[in-house]
């Protein structure tokens, strides 16, 4: 299978269609995200992923925090210049390596986090450097100022911002070219094409990263009753998952997968090739090679108009499908 590849903007960044989302390969201090990980399987998941094209990894200093890099330097270890490497910076971490979870835009704190992650994945460059939320007590244009200069050190190719308005994408991009920008989206997370920011991106030429393109893994069709999940999964915070909201949502999934089953495809190889219809580029995150496979053979499906039209029939954009995060993780998006 020989993965499509795709300009991610225009400022000379070429990835797969498809990344893949490593958040999922390390537990986090207070518990696991998604169910407890296993090294050597995450670590087989990213050479399998490359055997198949797929060499374009996500990361942050974030996870773990720190741990994930620390993995992803392992897998990489002797061909670091066959894999497309992401990572984000923002989410402040001190110097005891622990989150204090203020953000931090500024531009020592730049300085620090670029060193960090380069130590921690054992390179000398990173790909695409994302600040990982806006912080809203220092001027964007000083972070991106701040992120140039790392540019021309050559520490970091391309620049990206993750969950920002338009008005923020244009004030960064005016310092220093934006290549892509990282939100959530998917079949029930459109929130960047109500606001106009995918079309701010497009007027820029600047590409769009979608995480959780599975919206958490909801459209997997795998999570039946939220008891499919575990006593310390974060998505049981979550309101797209709670209550009522959670069986209106499994609803909309068994209608996808009416559509899915017809075409011969799973759900999530579904929703994620409506994404990549779109131009976007979709990171699913996962720790084990049976799921990447299945995703990554999302490459291979033709959508037509009039698919894309029923998909977007059974799940309208404007649809509430619930809050993606809990309200403190909410009031960091831009």
């Amino acid at each position: 299978m020989e993965i499509k590849q795709i300009a991610l903007g225009s400022q000379g960044l070429v990835v797969p269609v498809i990344g893949l989302g490593c958040m999922g390969m390390t537990g986090f201090e207070e518990g696991h995200m998604y169910g407890p990980a296993d090294e050597q399987e995450a670590i087989a998941t990213i050479h399998r992923s490359l055997e198949l094209g797929g060499n374009f990894l996500d990361t942050a200093d974030l996870y773990g925090p720190l741990k994930n890099e620390q993995l992803i330097a392992k897998a990489i270890s002797g061909k670091r210049d066959q894999y497309i490497l992401a990572t984000k910076f923002g989410w402040e971490i001190d110097d005891n390596n622990k989150v204090t979870w203020a953000i931090n835009g500024k531009k020592n704190y730049v300085k620090k986090s670029i060193e960090r992650s380069l130590k921690n994945l054992h390179t000398d460059y990173i790909d695409l450097y994302y600040l990982h939320r806006l912080d809203k007590n220092t001027p964007i244009e000083e972070t991106v100022e701040a992120m140039a200069e790392l540019v021309k050190e050559g520490k970091v190719g391309y620049i990206g911002l993750s969950e920002v308005s338009s008005e923020t994408v244009k004030r960064a991009h005016a310092v220093h070219p934006i290549t892509a920008v990282q939100s959530e989206y998917s079949l029930f997370e459109r929130t960047v094409e109500e606001r106009g920011v995918l079309e701010t991106l497009n007027e820029l030429g600047i590409g769009f990263v979608a995480y959780s393109p599975l919206g958490r893994g909801i459209l997997s069709g795998q999570i039946k009753s939220i008891d499919d999940l575990l006593e310390n999964d974060f998505r049981r915070a979550i309101p797209r998952f709670q209550g009522e909201m959670f069986n209106k949502n499994i609803e909309l999934v068994k209608a996808i997968e009416a559509m899915a089953e017809e075409k011969n495809v799973s759900s999530s190889q579904l929703a994620l090739a409506w994404i990549m219809s779109k131009g976007i580029v979709p990171i699913p995150g996962t720790k084990r090679r049976k799921y990447l496979e299945q995703n990554l053979a999302a490459t291979t499906i033709e959508l037509t108009e009039a698919d894309l039209s029923k998909l977007e029939s059974i799940v309208p954009l404007g649809s509430d499908t619930g809050a993606p995060y809990d309200e403190f993780s909410m009031g960091l998006i831009d």
